[in-house]
């Protein structure tokens, strides 16, 4: 199932002045768009059936009947997993509120970011990643350490990957990458400079780039040839990123799980063979 409202949201920023009335009216009166005609929602938002279509087909369904129907089911869904679990962490919290409000944010972001997992974008990685003849792994801070999570498993199956804790050697592999390469770049924002600089070089060098980030217009990801999106429930005053990670983490997960099952037989030798025993340490 799309998620409606969380493509309305982190499409928002990106939005024109006709097409925010219509988000702010859906975001605000969810249970009513959904019971709307066309018609009566473009009225509602003081817009035009016309705007109401292309904001559909920009947040990726086929029409309006498909979003609505869409998002008729994502609030059934919502109503049915509410749960205090979900409020605001806040520093009088006590240690069992925090378990659970955290806790309750990591599914909720694994459960939202499932809602914009666009099957077909996974079996192109994946296309790509077979393809390919070296995986270039780009990433920086918290991404870095997703990064380096791709890194030992799809090394681990015997599939060559290059990836550097140093953001010019990462420059350096962005730079001597080749159109038989494809790079895997993690960037939930997709703003980062330095991953950015990273990306134009790639572009230049002709290599694939399969991007994990959110469901937004980015200069990531409008270089990216697949973009895997990602939701994040993040705190304002958070030490670090913690959804967005678990929901990156996730996501490699599902490509190299897919990666595995498209090349079981070749996947299993190489596991078997680079499996350690612990009785011979």
């Amino acid at each position: 199932m799309k998620s409606v409202l969380i493509r309305m949201n982190q499409y928002r920023d990106q939005a024109s002045g006709a097409e925010k009335g219509v988000l702010d009216w859906v975001l605000e009166n969810p249970e009513a768009a959904a019971q709307c005609s066309i018609h009566r929602l473009a009225e509602q938002s003081y817009t035009s059936p016309s705007t109401v279509v292309r904001i559909c087909r920009k947040l990726g369904f086929e029409g309006y009947r498909d979003l609505q129907k869409s998002l008729l089911c994502e609030l059934a869904i919502r109503q049915e997993n509410k749960a205090e679990k979900g409020g605001e962490l806040a520093h009088t919290d006590q240690l069992t509120d925090i378990i659970d409000k955290v806790t309750y944010r990591n599914i909720a972001s694994l459960e939202n970011s499932r809602m914009l997992v666009e099957p077909e974008a996974v079996r192109r990685s994946v296309d790509l990643i077979c393809a390919s003849n070296t995986v270039l792994l780009f990433g920086m801070g918290a991404s870095f350490l997703v990064a380096q999570d791709a890194y030992q498993k799809f090394f681990r199956v015997g599939k060559r990957c290059a990836l550097s804790e140093d953001i010019h050697c990462q420059y350096v592999h962005a730079r001597n990458a080749g159109p038989d390469d494809v790079a895997i770049i993690i960037s939930y924002t997709g703003y980062t400079e330095e991953i950015l600089r990273c990306a134009r070089d790639l572009r230049r060098q002709g290599t694939s780039i399969i991007a994990i980030t959110r469901f937004e217009p980015s200069p990531l990801s409008q270089m990216a040839d697949c973009n895997l999106y990602v939701v994040a429930m993040e705190e304002p005053f958070r030490s670090g990123a913690m959804s967005s990670r678990i929901a990156q983490l996730n996501m490699i997960d599902i490509l190299y799980t897919a990666y595995f099952n498209r090349n079981y037989d070749k996947s299993i030798r190489h596991f078997e063979k680079t499996q350690i025993s612990k009785q011979n340490l």
